[in-house]
């Protein structure tokens, strides 16, 4: 199979006498036969790597381009639509960049409509989210601080927990009931909390520790503390060197968490990531608690409500800026900050803080850039759908366009870059193409569901020359992920002098065994 560079707006005689100067190709060509060009060394090393036994019977789109001037180096079904994973992330950041800005912040407000007097809110006090995904429990303690220095020592009413600036829809587009209890499938609200600095909203973390001896219950703690989440404990403690069978879920619709399993006696603590059922009322319970220990009473109950129009703001906190968001977004493919991003610029752009809003947002931006929207969906901000599809093509259109943004460095330092172990600088490449030449040289987006990995970016070959990528492999029984890691490597290590490409086997990955965008061990 011969990969040729795009035609446009020239005929392909042409192009292939441009193919045969550049590249040394043979052009041959007789009555009633087909131009032929030969392929160039890059060319058949990708096609080698690609024709691997494990894409019998599946599907693989790969684009090479030059960075620079947008020429197609490599092209094999790269027009063709595939489920994307998490490379659905560089259109919703690229958007979110563009129509937010660097420089956009989120907020979290507490308001009254009733006045403060000697200490006393003589009615509701309205805690209300602007959809701050990055929002910790030293947040809300620091609204409760504002509060007491403004004089508030006690609220005669309840405690309104405002999560309106978001619809209720709370899960995207076809994401996966079973994968509810999981901090990468939290549910979206507009106010929500985090449990610690790699900003997994919605979610909360149960700390597990062995008892004093063999056969006692195992001791729990939540981060943040809180009541909403309900934890039923019939673990217990197992003898020294036994297996850890630790096992943490939440009961679908409800908070109910429950812990099984055994825990050796000696382990050290374990971390298990929960999301939270209704998240804005966890935010609630938590900013309650802050009051309390401001020595702010609420004589009332959590509820969830509109906050009424003409409310007195009395304190508010600002997150840190999108641009910086970036790292701990795309470092992490964190998928609550995409879908947060998404409704975010719906609400901004269309008053409307909505998945159908927010993509249209997305999908305008993509297509002002030159990517033709005509032929991709994008159904969620983060690709957890499996409604999405993109095309080879259209990723290559954003990575390109990308560079002419004002804010590109700022977005391209933060995507993973491979083979660095730093775990906000490599990120989810970090344990991939380990002492190659794509090591600290390839920046990328990776992409992880069942039966789906992928990897677009940038890299730099042996001379200096940028090149922009898209591999996005489906419906696979066995993983080709180190064949990414080989075509990575392949065009870091390509040179244009001449000299073909080193020959890449198939990788190793030197990653474990768990998939870096799922698993808090790796």
């Amino acid at each position: 199979m011969s990969h040729l560079p795009r035609v446009s707006g020239r005929g392909f005689v042409a192009a292939v006498a441009a193919v045969a100067a550049t590249v040394g190709g043979v052009v041959t060509q007789s009555a009633g036969a087909p131009t032929a060009v030969q392929e160039t060394a890059l060319q058949q090393r990708l096609d080698g790597l690609l024709n691997d036994s494990r894409y019998d019977g599946s599907q693989v789109t790969l684009v090479v381009r030059d960075a620079t001037t947008g020429e197609t180096l490599y092209d094999r079904n790269g027009a063709e639509r595939l489920l994307p994973a998490s490379n659905t992330k560089l259109f919703t950041s690229t958007a979110a960049m563009h129509v937010l800005g660097p420089s956009y912040r989120f907020h979290t407000d507490v308001l009254a409509t009733a006045p403060v007097h000697g200490g006393k809110l003589r009615g509701d006090l309205y805690l209300k989210g602007y959809g701050d995904p990055t929002a910790l429990e030293s947040d809300y303690a620091g609204l409760a601080k504002q509060l007491k220095a403004a004089g508030v020592r006690r609220v005669d009413g309840n405690l309104i927990a405002d999560d309106s600036y978001f619809d209720h829809v709370r899960l995207g587009d076809s994401w996966g009931w079973d994968d509810e209890p999981f901090y990468y499938n939290a549910q979206i609200s507009a106010l929500t909390l985090a449990p610690n600095t790699d900003y997994d909203s919605g979610a909360a973390i149960v700390e597990t520790r062995p008892g004093a001896a063999a056969g006692a219950p195992v001791k729990l703690d939540l981060v943040p503390a809180n009541g909403v989440l309900k934890i039923v404990n019939t673990a217990k403690t197992g003898a020294a060197g036994t297996s850890n069978t630790i096992n943490v879920d939440r009961d679908h619709g409800t908070n109910v968490v429950r812990v099984s399993g055994s825990m050796p006696l000696g382990s050290s603590v374990e971390q298990d990531w929960v999301t939270v059922w209704e998240p804005e009322l966890y935010a609630a319970d938590v900013f309650r608690r802050a009051l309390t220990t401001q020595g702010i009473s609420v004589s009332g109950q959590i509820k969830n409500a509109a906050t009424p129009t003409g409310a007195t703001r009395l304190a508010r906190d600002e997150s840190m800026t999108v641009g910086e968001l970036l790292t701990p977004f795309l470092k992490l493919s964190n998928n609550m900050h995409a879908e947060t991003l998404v409704k975010t610029m719906g609400a901004v752009v269309e008053a409307d803080g909505s998945w159908p809003a927010g993509l249209d947002v997305v999908t305008n931006y993509a297509q002002s850039v030159g990517v033709d929207t005509s032929r991709i969906r994008l159904s969620d901000g983060s690709g957890l759908s499996r409604k999405v599809n993109v095309t080879g093509d259209a990723v290559t259109d954003i990575l390109i366009a990308a560079q002419k943004e004002p804010w590109f460095k700022q977005w391209y330092d933060a995507l993973p870059i491979a083979g660095n172990p730093e775990r906000f600088v490599g990120g989810t490449l970090r344990s991939r193409m380990l002492n190659t030449p794509a090591a600290n040289n390839l920046h990328g987006k990776t992409g992880s569901l069942t039966g789906v990995t992928a990897l677009s970016g940038y890299v730099s070959n042996k001379d200096g020359r940028k090149l922009v990528f898209s591999m996005i492999s489906n419906n696979y029984l066995d993983s080709p992920r180190s064949i990414e890691d080989a075509v990575g490597v392949t065009l870091a290590s390509w040179t244009d002098q001449g000299t073909p490409p080193a020959a890449v086997t198939n990788l190793k990955t030197a990653q474990p065994t768990c998939d870096l965008e799922r698993a808090k061990a790796c």
